[in-house]
């Protein structure tokens, strides 16, 4: 609907113009299926609040809204301290969100943008293509990362996991090593899933066994998961962790069991976060913080019509340290 209003949210939501404009302002004393109401209704009608479109009309807000799986760990305050570096040199400011579950949550941190940016960046990878497609604000420039897309949809730039994946059992057979574990990321996880599947398929096409054993990108899984193994007696003589927060939690569990690393285990991790360095983390390095740059000046280049939109591939290098290196090497 062109020019939808308030009164017109009301009318769909079957609620009060007071109702709306209190869950539009994010206040408290609003039921969930009022929420989910009211955010199907802003969504059916492409209705932007009223500051909001004034704001659009005379000028642009210079903001960038910014939704991440979570705010907290170092994979995102890099990716974050990139994407303000770029958005501080042109002239931009972010407004950052997160998204701690599913459909509803996502709805609404991606509603709470609406009217107040200018474009939006998202990086969701646990949300089903459905889910994501469903929440988006149609007209509003959005530039997906690391996240479930259908061909010809929203710009997006991806992770190559799979050759990241590649590097590490590639390096870890030529170190020798037959019995390799993959410390998988949480079932769902679109970056995990395609790690996954690229390390099974990579040790089967070399002929060396391998486990997969859960994790959830915590450091805590990354110990767990060493544990387990240690118990149950599982010979292994090389470990890849879904990222770098799992690897450390898998290096601690190692030391503490006397088990000596890169000696009688191998370990690498995934993301090159800034801890990584100092531990002498063997990694896939994802350059974070210049992802987070490029990203910001790719989704610029959209709203100015200078980006065409599509798929771009993020390539990951494999990053050898002390944890993997041959012995001869040190």
């Amino acid at each position: 609907m062109a020019d939808a209003t308030i009164r017109d949210v009301a009318r769909r939501a079957q609620v009060s113009v007071a109702t709306v404009s209190r869950t539009l302002n994010r206040l408290e004393n609003v039921s969930e299926e009022t929420r989910t109401r009211v955010a199907d209704a802003v969504r059916e009608l492409g209705y932007v609040p009223h500051a909001g479109a004034r704001s659009l009309s005379l000028s642009r807000t210079n903001a960038i809204g910014v939704v991440l799986p979570d705010l907290h760990g170092e994979f995102f305050s890099e990716i974050v301290r990139g994407m303000d570096r770029e958005a501080s040199r042109l002239g931009y400011l972010l407004l950052l969100s997160n998204l701690h579950g599913r459909k509803q949550q996502a709805a609404n941190a991606l509603l709470a943008m609406r009217g107040r940016v200018d474009a939006m960046l998202v990086m969701a990878p646990q949300l089903s293509e459905a889910e994501l497609s469903g929440a988006l604000p149609e007209r509003l420039p959005t530039l997906l990362i690391n996240t479930r897309t259908q061909e010809g949809g929203r710009p997006s730039i991806h992770l190559d996991n799979a050759a990241g994946a590649r590097a590490v059992v590639e390096h870890l057979v030529k170190l020798g090593r037959r019995r390799l574990v993959h410390i998988a990321g949480p079932q769902g996880n679109i970056d995990a899933q395609e790690r996954a599947d690229a390390f099974r398929k990579t040790c089967a096409g070399h002929g060396v066994a391998y486990e997969i054993v859960a994790g959830d990108f915590s450091e805590e899984s990354g110990v767990a998961a060493v544990q387990m193994l240690l118990e149950q007696g599982v010979a292994f003589d090389g470990i890849f962790a879904a990222n770098d927060n799992m690897a450390i939690g898998a290096l601690q569990a190692l030391r503490a069991s006397g088990v000596v690393v890169p000696a009688d285990v191998a370990l690498v991790g995934f993301d090159d976060i800034p801890l990584a360095r100092h531990l002498g983390l063997s990694t896939v390095r994802v350059r974070i913080a210049e992802l987070g740059e490029h990203a910001v000046a790719r989704l610029l280049a959209i709203v100015g019509g200078e980006d065409e939109g599509g798929d771009e591939l993020h390539a990951p290098e494999l990053i050898v340290r002390s944890t993997s290196a041959r012995e001869d090497s040190k």
